[in-house]
């Protein structure tokens, strides 16, 4: 069985290209959703190399952890929409991952 990291990797690395997942969806679908902290804790531990697209996960209301680091620059390149707070726009850009769903939950 994958640990729990690589849970993380493996669903961050199917977002698409100008979408975005909230630690907590991410966090559900790796198997815990009480564990967003843990989402960003492993995403925090990503290298280059990873190739894992980690700045595609935002907070539940669009803000972003990284946003300092990059992330915002790197999310505007891909197409994501913000909002006039700076915010990803949510209601536009999040990803529901319905196919990881239907593999992890039978639904």
């Amino acid at each position: 069985m994958k640990n729990f990291n690589q849970r993380v990797y493996d669903i961050v690395k199917r977002i698409p290209r100008g979408k975005v997942m909230s630690y907590g969806q991410v966090a559900r679908l790796a198997g815990n959703p009480h564990t967003s902290r843990a989402v960003g804790y492993a995403l925090h531990r990503v290298g280059e190399e990873d190739n894992v697209p980690w700045q595609r996960v935002v907070f539940k209301d669009g803000s972003m952890a990284f946003a300092g680091a990059g992330q915002r620059e790197l999310l505007a390149a891909e197409g994501v929409v913000f909002t006039d707070e700076g915010k990803v726009d949510m209601d536009v850009c999040r990803w529901d991952a319905v196919e990881i769903e239907a593999e992890q939950f039978g639904c």
